[in-house]
């Protein structure tokens, strides 16, 4: 029913998960400034990001993966624990009291009205906006561009390894998509993986390792999120998890051809309740709130229309449990290239605007 395939919708979970792989170590990094243990926190994010993205497959049927987002957690470390003095129980009690009112939301319509509430041309500009936005982290992570305080932003130094093998990467990806091979974004990132690999540019770190004490898991405070001074708290981040979702949902469910006529999400209340029960689940295992990623962009590029997509790339989460070495041993050249190619997928939504029509543009 949605032109595709058992073979495709797992080929696009595996290009998911591989373009948003880099969280399972990034945000422990980022959370462990906070006082947390690594490990811990590592497998808090690796099973947070399975549970929400199966339940986002099993339940709202999308092919959307969810792991802790990129922004709240550096709000969680930086912002609340480091910067207002909570300790990071209080802060994980503030992230489980926001899913619950984000679970309250999604059960409400409120969330659904705000959502289709937001015009055509602007959900347009939202897709188009996150492509953009990928392809700015994507050329700043692998050192194509760099800051400039003339320009703002400037060219790097295009001799070095990462952004020869992103060029390299993205121009791999771009021809076999031409050519219409299935799974392009995996093979050109898995291609240039090998040879950074082969070449001494990106290290091969092993393949399994056991998994590490959960140190974490139920640790959260949630009477010292009840405290008075933790209101602002917990609204920044109820709404930063509200329209980091919605834009995501909308920008990816419009690349993959998912909005009805009318330009609304189908199922969008168990979308969002797959979300906002992640979110609650991830701070009680210990981590900052969990949110559907863009880089699912990646997966619906690569065929994905299903949660069968969704599915796979849970599993692939819970693999990397056990699989941390090998997960870690993708370097960011590869996902850079996958997530440059995304930018300019998602910025053909731009074409669909109503140009002549200055009240459909501007905004």
């Amino acid at each position: 029913e949605h032109n595709s395939s058992i073979r495709q919708e797992v080929l696009a979970g595996v290009t998911t998960f591989l373009a948003m792989a880099y969280i399972t170590v990034v945000n422990p990094g980022i959370l462990s400034a906070a006082g947390m243990d690594f490990g811990a926190v590592f497998v808090a994010t690796c099973l947070a990001a399975a549970l929400g993205t199966a339940v986002m497959g099993l339940y709202a049927n999308y092919p959307v993966a969810q792991a802790p987002g990129m922004g709240q957690n550096a709000f969680f470390t930086y912002g609340v624990v480091l910067g207002l003095g909570h300790s990071w129980q209080s802060a994980l009690g503030a992230v489980f009291v926001s899913g619950l009112i984000f679970i309250l939301l999604s059960v409400l319509p409120v969330r659904e009205w705000l959502i289709n509430a937001i015009p055509r041309s602007l959900k347009l500009g939202i897709s188009a906006g996150i492509g953009l936005f990928l392809g700015i982290i994507a050329l700043t992570g692998s050192g194509i561009i760099v800051s400039n305080d003339a320009t703002i932003v400037g060219l790097g130094d295009l001799t070095e390894a990462p952004a020869i093998f992103m060029i390299l990467g993205f121009v791999v990806i771009a021809a076999l998509s031409a050519r219409r091979t299935v799974g392009a974004v995996v093979i050109g990132m898995l291609a240039v993986t090998v040879l950074g690999w082969l070449t001494g540019a990106a290290e091969f770190k092993g393949l399994v390792s056991m998994p590490p004490p959960m140190t974490t898991f139920l640790e959260l405070d949630i009477a010292g999120a009840l405290d008075l001074s933790m209101v602002t708290v917990i609204l920044t981040l109820l709404l930063v998890d509200v329209f980091d979702t919605a834009g995501t949902l909308v920008g990816v469910a419009n690349r993959a051809g998912m909005l009805n006529e009318e330009g609304h999400l189908p199922r969008l209340r168990r979308a969002l309740l797959s979300d906002s029960s992640a979110t609650a689940v991830g701070a009680v295992l210990g981590t900052s709130s969990t949110t559907s990623f863009i880089e699912s962009a990646a997966g619906v590029e690569a065929g994905g229309r299903t949660g069968l997509t969704a599915l796979t790339t849970a599993a692939l989460f819970l693999l990397c449990l056990f699989m941390a070495p090998l997960a870690q041993s993708v370097p960011g050249f590869a996902t850079g290239a996958a997530l440059l190619f995304v930018a300019t997928i998602m910025a053909r939504a731009l074409e669909d605007l109503e140009w002549g029509d200055v009240s459909e543009s501007a905004p």
